[in-house]
């Protein structure tokens, strides 16, 4: 085998594992959205509302909640 299939099989293959792992990191990224989706429903029965109409309500709460984070809660 030549050195430049070679080369052309390790790039290939290193692509495949950015793929995969960015494939990983979004599925990872669509369950944590859908978690906080079911709890933001749950603590705020907002089942019913549209999808501005919740934005409206978490602005409504934003600044508030942002002011008493503990520092557990901050980012890091």
């Amino acid at each position: 085998m030549t050195r430049i299939k070679k080369l052309e099989q390790e790039k290939n293959r290193l692509e495949r594992s950015l793929s995969r792992d960015h494939q990983i990191e979004r599925k990872k990224r669509t369950r944590r959205l859908i978690q906080k989706g079911a709890l933001l429903e749950k603590y705020f029965e907002s089942e019913h509302l549209s999808v501005e109409e919740t934005e409206e309500l978490l602005k409504m709460f934003a600044e508030y909640v942002k002011g008493k984070k503990t520092p557990k809660f901050k980012e890091q």
